[in-house]
């Protein structure tokens, strides 16, 4: 018996497949985390002048509440542990890559850089400091995934033993599948999305994969992926999957791997090359 529910959150299509469990309880679980991943897409929505987060970069507000204050905390972690390469900070010239013009892209780069690192934000109790008036944080690379780790714990508080949450291929398999056999999960070919190059088996498991052929941005004749950094490496991977106990290990790792493939990692990981081999 299998219960399957869609939504759209964050601009993204989720999906929940609830196993043997009743129509009933597979319901209000569903509508739990619907309600928790609408609350988490208000509060940290980075274009919306009505979220927490936009008060945060305006500093009309300083004061973290818990929630805010650990995503913080992680995202500083995450920074040292990739080498500055996962940085919440480079919100502070995301928005310049809406320019029209390269040279002017190039201009605003020039002035904005200096201000890109999770050094340039202090957290001292629940109070969030900036040393500049430049710099920005946008958590679009942690919330999705944090999303999906509140929707787990949810479908446990619900007495749910067998389920897949995908937010947009942000993903938790909890349990096994009816038969007892680990869920499979598809790994697309950045060539023909369409099509699956392989699959892999997990369980009681998060995976996300981050790719660099869905999402893109031009300005005159020049094309930028959506994973912007500072610290750009030459010849990324087509996409990087990494196979973590949360989602939102495995989603920032994932990114990050996409801007230099040669991070060191302590999760399984999966690169695909231009060419479709495989790297893990």
């Amino acid at each position: 018996m299998i219960e399957v529910y869609r939504f759209s959150v964050m601009t993204t299509p989720c999906e929940l497949r609830f196993y043997n469990a009743p129509k009933a309880k597979c319901d209000s679980c569903a509508s739990d985390i619907l309600k928790e991943a609408k609350r988490l897409e208000l509060k940290y929505n980075y274009f919306n002048p009505n979220s927490y987060l936009h008060s945060l970069n305006l500093r009309e507000t300083t004061t973290l509440d818990s929630e805010s204050k650990m995503l913080l905390q992680k995202a500083k972690t995450y920074y040292k542990q990739t080498n500055g390469i996962f940085d919440i900070t480079i919100a502070t010239i995301k928005d310049s890559y809406n320019l029209k013009s390269i040279h002017l892209l190039q201009e605003e780069l020039t002035l904005l850089q200096n201000y890109v690192g999770s050094e340039h934000f202090e957290i001292k109790r629940n109070k969030l400091s900036f040393d500049n008036i430049f710099t920005k944080i946008d958590l679009g690379g942690m919330v999705k995934e944090y999303a999906v780790d509140r929707a787990l714990i949810i479908t446990k508080k619900h007495k749910i033993t067998s389920a897949l949450i995908n937010f947009g291929g942000d993903i938790y398999a909890l349990g096994n599948r009816p038969n007892g056999e680990a869920f499979q999960i598809g790994i697309k070919n950045p060539y023909n999305p369409k099509e699956e190059l392989f699959t892999i088996p997990i369980s009681n498991m998060a995976l996300t994969t981050s790719a660099s052929y869905e999402r893109k941005k031009s300005i005159e004749n020049k094309t930028f992926s959506h994973i912007i950094s500072t610290k750009e490496k030459q010849n990324r991977p087509m996409s990087a999957t990494v196979i973590a106990p949360n989602t939102l290990a495995s989603g920032i790792l994932s990114t990050a791997l996409m801007i230099d493939k040669e991070l060191d990692i302590k999760y399984k990981k999966y690169l695909v090359l231009d060419n479709l081999s495989v790297i893990s």
